[in-house]
């Protein structure tokens, strides 16, 4: 049961279990990758889920959608996608000879931003600030956006035919990167039998509305977040910055990103204190976009930047 602690009184929560079953009816992959998804929604962050095609990653964003009473769009990027497309184009209305601005997708709670590596970055970049400061400036002036605001974005591995690479500074908008990995064979057959793709996603309702994900939302930063895991945030960072095999190391921001992160997992998992494994599990899902291997600079290969990640979390000490 999902549960917040404050001043000595526990407040049960069974929104966040409710939740989490929700998506589960439909989405049979791994249910860590559920977990990361909310951990994103709760920290007022956005998710990049990366993965080979046809493994569940639209489904997994639209399971989340269709879970909140909110306006959900979903954007299909394609190469010839213009930046007005996304953010909004003005109209000229003949009737009061004006021009009057029609808001694009982007204005809406949860954006599943699909395929998102097969955009150009022109329109990649119609993202950043909105993903940043939840709003949007056009034509001189400043839209807000409203709460909660979302962007779940798909892609595939650059590497496929007929992808653009996202850039430091996209990626770094990007509070998780989720992998999905292929299902076990037990959930597979599930798949099979039951097709929750065609069926049962569409019939899936909504279980929390919008104010109760802005209720959540702010009880994060409410969660405690003790020196000595700080430090021990801070020594992984530092650690990333100071590694001989990475040629970029976690940011500031990064490490903002996962102080949060662990803050919204303690309160999906029912606590109101951060625990050293709420560090150890999020820090390659935080961490690992945010840094840049040698190795990926001169092959490609980004698969090493896990690897390190693993190996500095169990050289530096975690607290007791």
């Amino acid at each position: 049961m999902s549960a917040l602690t404050i001043d000595g009184i526990t407040v049960p929560d069974r929104r966040l279990d409710a939740l989490r079953e929700n998506i589960r009816s439909v989405f049979y992959g791994h249910p860590a990758s559920i977990d990361q998804l909310l951990i994103g929604l709760l920290a007022r962050g956005h998710v990049l889920i990366e993965d080979v095609p046809g493994v569940g990653k639209t489904v997994l964003a639209r399971a989340l959608a269709r879970s909140i009473d909110c306006r959900f769009t979903r954007i299909q990027l394609t190469p010839d996608l213009l930046p007005g497309d996304v953010l909004g184009v003005s109209v000229y209305n003949q009737q009061t000879s004006s021009f009057e601005f029609k808001p694009g997708p982007i204005f809406s709670n949860i954006v599943l931003a699909d395929e998102i590596n097969r955009t150009t970055p022109r329109t990649q970049s119609a993202l950043l600030e909105a993903m940043a400061e939840e709003q949007v400036s056009v034509e001189n002036e400043t839209l807000p956006l409203k709460r909660p605001f979302m962007v779940v974005a798909t892609q595939n591995p650059f590497e496929f035919e007929g992808t653009y690479y996202l850039p430091e500074n996209q990626l770094d908008r990007f509070l998780l990167r989720v992998k999905l990995g292929y299902p076990d064979r037990a959930s597979e057959q599930r798949i099979l039998a039951l097709q929750p793709s065609r069926n049962r996603l569409e019939q899936l309702g909504s279980v929390m509305t919008a104010a109760d994900v802005v209720e959540l939302q702010d009880r994060v930063p409410l969660v405690r977040l003790e020196h000595g895991l700080l430090d021990y945030i801070l020594d992984v960072v530092e650690a990333t910055r100071q590694h001989e095999s990475l040629h970029l190391g976690v940011s500031p921001r990064g490490a903002l990103a996962l102080g949060a992160a662990c803050q919204a997992a303690a309160l999906l998992n029912g606590r109101d204190y951060v625990l050293p494994d709420d560090v150890k599990q999020l820090v390659v899902p935080v961490f690992a976009h945010r840094v840049i291997s040698k190795t990926y600079l001169n092959n490609g290969d980004d698969n090493s930047t896990t690897k390190i990640l693993q190996q500095i979390l169990d050289q530096v000490p975690a607290p007791r």
